[in-house]
């Protein structure tokens, strides 16, 4: 089961990053964002598998890839924001924490609005004349 050892290379790293972290601080956040680098890794199989799967349900449903294409963006857009954030956070950096998650929501926001103007659109069409 791969949360296992993902939750045991966790617990290793934070145990291991707490004793570095009293003498060389650097190195604990280094250890860190590497452990995260590399769960990410670890998961990259994982999110093709339901990338592959949600393409062909895309073509056999009819819609557009271009929709699909989007709305993965936007999935990878909060993963990689929030990736940042938390790294950032853990080298005690709240406000530029901030400031990365304000403009992941602000370019999710960007992205939307073809998906949006598309709904709305559909919407107006199936409402009475």
């Amino acid at each position: 089961m791969e949360i296992i050892q993902i939750v045991g290379l966790g617990l290793i790293v934070t145990i291991l990053s707490l004793i570095i972290k009293e003498q060389k601080p650097m190195f604990a956040f280094l250890l860190a964002t590497f452990t995260g680098i590399v769960i990410f890794l670890f998961l990259m199989g994982k999110i093709s598998a339901v990338i592959r799967v949600l393409e062909e349900l895309a073509m056999k449903s009819g819609i557009q890839m271009v929709f699909l294409k989007t709305i993965l963006k936007i999935i990878g857009i909060a993963y990689i924001a929030e990736f940042g954030a938390q790294i950032v956070r853990d080298a005690g950096q709240e406000s530029i924490a901030s400031k990365i998650e304000m403009s992941g929501k602000i370019l999710i926001m960007v992205m939307a609005i073809p998906i949006i103007s598309v709904i709305i659109e559909t919407v107006v069409k199936l409402l009475p004349a």
